[in-house]
């Protein structure tokens, strides 16, 4: 990708366009502060948090709806709507109690009701919920602050199923609203949590829009992460959907908009200058570049054109394409974030050394590629997609691939790539994303499930690899957890399940006006304050 010439034509365009599309009427210096605006890396297309595992949908539904307990910045397990648990001396019983005083959106108290129903809606999509489901024997609510979960073997790992910040999160909502069928959007958007979304002023592909909620009691301690006191300092909070990065980076000089979430990398020199903004590292864990398959069809239904790509595929490609530094960025020869405990190279040999596409082209004819259409999709409006969309399809046409690429934009990838309709009829062959580090720490996350149906998109059906997770969860030592994510990591990668692409860095960019931005792997807004 020629990134250089792609900045070179859309700067001269970005300045101007962000005076017109950000244009507000006047108003007072303390107004404004009360405002934030924050370039997220995606529009708010499709927001419905469990039906969608996209990011943007996750890091909307934080600010809308509360979770039951959140995860903090040491990664540990901490209590957010629950007040207290118990669990009986044989592990079966899990009993919950809520705090006092919590309330929904429109004015009515959370009940044990409608954890229970949100439970209920969470799990069908979630991998861990539906591994307790398969052991349960009852969730009920007992009155209408406690409820009881009663199971018929023990899940040690059940407060980090209900706290994870891996999506979909287990987010409480009304139990009218919690009982839409979980493979259908919501369409009422009443939530537990610190921000109200204000539904008559979104607009699709520009604009969402959240209001302080004065009812929301937040907890005591300080905020981590999704744990602790979400205290909201602003009272309104403003998504400005910017697709054009140069754009996005005049927007922030200029005063504009207060925060950009991802600015490309290429710009963030030129923001640096800028005696008005900050620029950090986003989060320590960095992220994760991934292609994925779809197993359900050819070519990919094979593995041997699967591990043909993965034996072509040259991760800096992938890494240069977006990120640039090399000092951003590192090989990923497996499935775990490199420097966490897990992390383990074991069977990575297929994406290391010289590149040999004489080899992958035979493996391709061997898994009887004809010469179809191959379907890669990749969103135009995310610039780390695009870039790798665009890497992907030179390496398909070196392979003597029939590429069909689609350039799409995010929230249409994200609808489309939960078809499972064949390729030609409106299904997909491949398609790219980034995930957080904290994403690949355990076999917790969706993306190293190979059961199916109840898979991530691509739905891979891997019983050596479903194996594996399965030892984990009864792993007893930390020890015992390395060994079998070394094996589950070789299996994986036997079986490519997906690409990853390269572990890599990225940057916030703020207003230097703006205080109490935490690093981490989405924006935090409690504690945030815009000063004059």
């Amino acid at each position: 990708m020629n990134r250089r010439a792609f900045l070179k034509s859309a700067a001269g365009a970005g300045a101007l366009a962000a005076a017109g599309a950000l244009a507000t009427p006047a108003v007072s210096q303390r107004a404004a502060t009360r405002v934030l605006r924050l370039v997220p890396h995606a529009d708010v297309a499709n927001f419905d948090p469990i039906w969608s595992s996209a990011y943007i949908a996750r890091n909307a539904g934080l600010l809308v709806w509360d979770t039951l307990y959140g995860v903090d910045a040491k990664l540990e397990v901490q209590r957010q709507m629950v007040e207290a648990e118990e669990v009986s001396a044989d592990g079966l019983v899990w009993t919950f109690r809520l705090r006092e005083a919590l309330r929904f959106h429109d004015g009515e108290p959370v009940r044990a009701t409608d954890a229970v129903a949100s439970i209920n809606r969470w799990a069908a999509r979630d991998p861990m919920g539906q591994m307790i489901k398969a052991i349960e024997n009852e969730l009920t609510a007992l009155d209408d602050r406690t409820f009881r979960w009663s199971l018929k073997k023990p899940y040690p790992k059940m407060l980090l199923a209900l706290g994870k910040i891996v999506t979909p999160c287990c987010f409480v909502m009304p139990a009218r609203i919690a009982a839409t069928d979980p493979f259908k959007q919501i369409n009422e958007y009443v939530g537990s949590g610190p921000m109200r979304f204000i539904k008559s002023e979104w607009t699709p592909g520009a604009k969402a829009v959240f209001e302080k909620f004065d009812g929301y009691v937040p907890r005591p301690e300080p905020a981590s992460w999704l744990a602790g006191g979400k205290e909201i300092v602003a009272d309104r909070v403003e998504w400005i959907t910017i697709a054009d990065p140069a754009t996005a980076a005049a927007a922030l000089q200029n005063g504009e908009v207060d925060w950009l979430e991802q600015p490309l990398p290429d710009l963030v020199p030129a923001l640096r200058k800028n005696r008005n903004v900050t620029v950090d590292v986003q989060d320590r864990l960095g992220n994760i570049g991934t292609l994925f398959f779809n197993h359900l069809f050819p070519p990919f239904n094979d593995v041997r054109a699967r591990r043909a790509i993965l034996m072509a595929m040259n991760q800096a490609d992938y890494m240069r394409a977006y990120v640039g530094d090399d000092n951003m960025w590192k090989p990923l020869p497996g499935f775990f974030t490199p420097g966490t405990p897990l992390y383990t190279e074991e069977g990575g040999e297929i994406l290391k050394g010289p590149r040999d596409i004489d080899a992958a082209k035979r493996l391709l004819a061997e898994s009887g590629y004809a010469g179809e259409p191959i379907i890669s999709m990749a969103a135009q409006d995310l610039a780390h997609h695009k870039a790798w969309g665009e890497v992907t399809a030179d390496l398909l046409r070196r392979l003597g691939i029939n590429v069909e690429h689609a350039g799409l934009d995010w929230g249409t990838v994200v609808a489309r790539r939960a078809q499972k309709s064949p390729p030609s009829q409106g299904g997909w062959h491949i398609f790219h994303t980034t995930f957080y580090g904290v994403d690949f720490l355990d076999p917790t996350n969706k993306l190293l499930r190979a059961n199916g149906d109840k898979a991530f998109f691509g739905w891979p059906n891997i019983p050596e690899v479903e194996a594996e997770v399965a030892a984990w969860y009864d792993a007893k030592t930390i020890d015992d957890e390395k060994r079998i994510a070394q094996r589950l990591n070789k299996a994986a990668l036997d079986h490519a399940i997906f690409a990853p692409l390269g572990a890599y860095l990225r940057y916030y960019a703020w207003r230097k006006n703006v205080t109490g931005i935490a690093p981490g792997p989405l924006p935090f807004f409690w504690g945030v304050a815009k000063m004059v």
